[in-house]
């Protein structure tokens, strides 16, 4: 008999095909694999008990990296086959499987750079058919050679006859490559000259020059990062005068795990993270810290760090010679995208940069790498920037949709969704759009999209924001495009995306929706940011807020704690907000205060006010700075000990201004600062589970950005641990990422229901 055999998910680019041939070969089963537009696709010639045996083992067990999202078999008419064979890719269609992310450098790749007999010693571009770049070098699918930027690297024989050899490990390996017929590194002043020439060479060469408090633009497997010598201050200063970023920590590439253990403790959730395929930028609290780096300078005012292991080739010679930690950010300048190629380095990163390493490999999708955290107590992970080894993938449950859909997010932290086949695809994180070159990153990202699918969307859907880029790049295209066009307010996106990753829409049971963030545009035309939601059957309902309070001086808002203090600053407070602004600007504010009349409910804000009054931050030099700077002086706590700063009011609202005064007067008492933060959050986890029974409501949601501080997300695990139910966001972050994600899932599950 004849069966084929349709497998789909992320199943090209991670060594399927030749897992097929050889497990076909054991059953001794003949027939042909392939890549298509849908997935892998086999035909198999044998008895219908080998058939069984060998499918279920391709679907029970596949290659480490593959993720099988479904699949099937079907019999067929009888064919003949001389063999077993891997055939190649036949595009009869539109594109309708999972995109292969980058993956991490293998342990098996890794050994064979380091061996001096191999002929790959040193060469910083080795990957098999489990690890290297995959979205970043990647232009469309099936994932063929042809259809990546290695296509102008011709095999040379040697590579060649690995390609073809069923038992080598590079068998059908499109990213195959060595330095007789591989890619090239040089190495350059920021003039362009160029200065060593071979991987060895050009190692020790960047070594030294790191070593003398050089920076270095290396250009890595899916874009530049910015280099220098984690242990060495002015170098750091430098590099945060010439990149334009203050204070926002940088990240640390050490050599290996051992090499970080060694410096400070890492628990077993954290290293799985730091080895895994994904290999992201893992934040590690600093308490104990054990080794040389100048922890001020990285992080200033933070007591966590941001570790990343090697994940390239190119990665893993440079530690080896350095040994010591480095820096290893992004390669921008502040704000904007990170670069991807030679051209655009030079001439940004010019004043940023004394020496550059360059490549000659083209990178189609540039990504920042990935950033989590994992709670200290209960060690829930926190996604804070989704990007290289997760995009463009989304993995959790998606609904059925005959429209092609395509959601355009927010404007900070922006992502496209797109939704034209059985997949839905998230793209990387990238940016905000205020800044000129992100936005054409975040449209060449929708055309890329279109393009590769083949498909214009027939509904775009946008945030209710009429000031958001993203908005109005929407409504242009809808124009163009002649296409539906819907809104979705800010925070129902944040509480959709929750609800989507957990399959809650069709739940039984009301669900709290708890979306706390910054700022977003309300639907009383307000800026929210502290909401409360009840879900159920098929609808969604605002039905509790934090007390408004004025939203003074437009986006300066969110830029400055103090502003947010002088808003709800209650009597006594003169002498400390005389402290913060001049006489002139005071008064400024206090005559736009009296003719305001926006408002907000911003949670975010609630925290730049409490970190301005305890004196930790006035102004924010990064998104968020005022909150994560208040995380710190919390160090182990005891439920038991934490006092509330306010209650629920009998009409139901959330008493903003009562935790403000009572703050206050704990300062005025002498009450410890680490403890009034722990208070504080103490309060706003007790606040929720107020609502909670006030609304008989067992099952809670939490999205939106200040989810991602972990003290807070324990707390809410402690305390509604036996009573309630908690669902928080953990294939994506719960910051505005998440906003195209849940627009898609808000406009699937309720607009097309109504």
């Amino acid at each position: 008999m004849t069966s084929k055999i349709i497998i789909q998910g992320q199943v090209q680019g991670v060594g399927f095909r030749p897992f097929v041939y050889v497990t076909a070969r054991k059953y001794q089963i003949t027939g042909t694999v392939s890549n298509n537009e849908e997935g892998v696709i086999v035909f198999a010639n044998g008895n219908r008990e080998t058939i069984e045996g060998f499918y279920q083992e391709l679907t029970q067990y596949p290659p480490k990296v593959a993720r099988i999202k479904a699949h099937r078999i079907e019999e067929m008419p009888a064919m003949f086959f001389d063999g077993f064979s891997i055939v190649p890719s036949q595009k009869g269609g539109k594109l309708n499987l999972q995109l292969t992310p980058d993956f991490a450098l293998c342990d098996t790749c890794r050994e064979e750079l380091l061996m001096v007999k191999n002929r790959r010693y040193y060469y910083p571009f080795t990957t098999c058919t489990y690890c290297g770049p995959r979205w970043a070098i990647t232009n469309t699918f099936p994932f063929e050679r042809a259809h990546t930027n290695l296509y102008s690297f011709h095999m040379c024989p040697a590579c060649q006859e690995e390609y073809t050899n069923p038992l080598d490990r590079r068998f059908h390996s499109q990213t195959n490559s060595c330095p007789t017929c591989g890619i090239t590194l040089f190495l350059s002043d920021a003039k362009g000259n160029e200065l060593a020439a071979g991987p060895q060479e050009i190692f020790k060469k960047i070594v030294a020059l790191i070593r003398e408090g050089k920076i270095i633009a290396i250009k890595n497997t899916s874009g530049y990062l910015l280099c220098c010598d984690a242990q060495n201050a002015m170098a750091i200063k430098t590099l945060r005068e010439r990149k334009r970023r203050p204070k926002k920590p940088f990240a640390i590439l050490y050599a290996s795990l051992k090499q970080l253990q060694e410096e400070v403790s890492v628990s077993a959730a954290q290293e799985a993270e730091l080895i895994s395929s994904e290999r992201p930028i893992v934040l590690i609290s600093g308490t104990g810290f054990k080794g040389r780096l100048v922890l001020d300078a990285l992080a200033p005012g933070l007591n966590q760090l941001g570790v990343m292991l090697p994940y390239s080739g190119l990665l893993e010679l440079l530690m080896k010679e350095v040994e010591t930690p480095v820096v290893a950010t992004s390669g921008n300048i502040h704000g904007s995208p990170i670069i991807s190629n030679l051209e655009d380095a030079q001439i940004s990163l010019a004043k940023v940069a004394d020496y550059f390493l360059h490549h000659n490999l083209d990178i189609s999708n540039a990504q920042d790498d990935s950033v989590v955290k994992f709670t200290p107590k209960f060690q829930q992970k926190i996604i804070y920037r989704r990007s290289r080894g997760y995009a463009p993938n989304y993995f959790g449950p998606i609904p059925f949709s005959s429209e092609k859909i395509m959601a355009l997010g927010g404007h900070l932290k922006s992502t496209i969704a797109f939704y034209p086949n059985d997949f839905l695809y998230l793209s990387q994180y990238l940016g905000h759009l205020d800044h000129y070159e992100v936005f054409n990153r975040f449209t060449d990202a929708v055309a890329a999209f279109v393009q590769l699918f083949e498909a214009r969307p027939e509904v775009i859907l946008v945030d209710k924001h009429p000031a958001y880029l993203s908005t109005q790049y929407g409504r242009q295209l809808v124009k163009k495009w002649g296409v539906a066009c819907h809104e979705v307010q800010h925070h129902k996106a944040h509480f959709a995306a929750v609800l989507g990753e957990h399959h809650l829409f069709d739940h039984n049971t009301p669900v709290l929706g708890v979306i706390w963030d910054g700022t977003g545009y309300g639907d009383d035309g307000q800026i929210w940011g502290g909401e409360f939601f009840c879900y159920q059957q098929k609808k969604m309902e605002r039905i509790a807020h934090f007390d408004y309070f004025d939203w003074v001086a437009g986006d300066k808002m969110a830029k400055e704690p103090k502003l947010s203090l002088l808003s709800l600053a209650c009597d006594g407070m003169d002498e400390l907000l005389e402290s913060k602004f001049d006489s002139r600007t005071l008064d400024i504010y206090r005559t736009l205060l009296q003719k305001n009349s926006l408002k907000t409910s911003s949670v975010g804000r609630l925290f730049d006010a409490v970190a301005s009054l305890l004196g930790i931050c006035d102004t924010n030099t990064y998104e968020g700075e005022a909150a994560i700077l208040m995380e710190q002086y919390i160090g182990a706590y005891q439920l038991s000990n934490c006092k509330a700063y306010g209650v629920i009011s009998e009409t139901g609202t959330l008493p903003t201004f009562d935790i403000i005064r009572n703050i206050f007067s704990a300062v005025g008492r002498g009450v410890p600062r680490d403890a009034i933060i722990c208070d504080f959050l103490f309060t706003l986890a007790n606040l929720i589970f107020q609502v909670a029974r006030r609304q008989r409501l067992r099952h809670i949601a939490f999205s939106g950005g200040v989810f991602q501080n972990a003290v807070l997300v324990d707390m809410l695990k402690e305390i509604g641990k036996d009573d309630y139910i908690l669902y928080f966001n953990r294939n994506i972050s719960p910051n505005d990422e998440n906003i195209a994600l849940g627009q898609l899932m808000y406009y699937v599950n309720l607009i097309k229901q109504q």
